[in-house]
């Protein structure tokens, strides 16, 4: 079963998509900040990374780019699923390392067809 990281400081976001991600046979765990994912994906390893943006402390940019240096996680894929819906933030969002980019509110077959190709690639 695969292992899939929320990293959201909403609790109600981060239940919504752990919803999500467990009806779609996923393994879930979930961090609320940046710092905390960062830790987390070093001593979990998980298999995909679902990352919001707007944290307090270390945001999503910046939490998925120290990701994509660190060789311990740089192999794992992160969708970015964010309020944010300008051009501007989804390109930001692929220069610091992100594989997709999905706007709130969630919708379940888009969340869970974009982490099925993730980890199918």
């Amino acid at each position: 079963m695969a292992r899939v990281m929320v990293v959201d400081d909403s609790p109600t976001d981060t239940e919504h998509i752990k919803t999500i991600l467990m009806r779609g046979g996923y393994d879930v765990i979930s961090a609320d900040s940046g710092r905390r994912a960062i830790n987390l994906a070093r001593s979990e390893a998980p298999d995909c990374v679902v990352m919001d943006i707007v944290m307090p402390g270390m945001n999503g940019f910046q939490a998925t780019r120290a990701l994509r240096r660190d060789p311990a996680t740089t192999h794992i894929p992160i969708v970015v699923v964010s309020s944010k819906n300008q051009a501007t933030d989804r390109l930001w969002a692929m220069r610091q390392g992100a594989r997709q980019y999905i706007v709130k509110p969630v919708e379940e077959p888009e969340l869970l067809n974009t982490v099925r190709q993730l980890l199918a690639a």
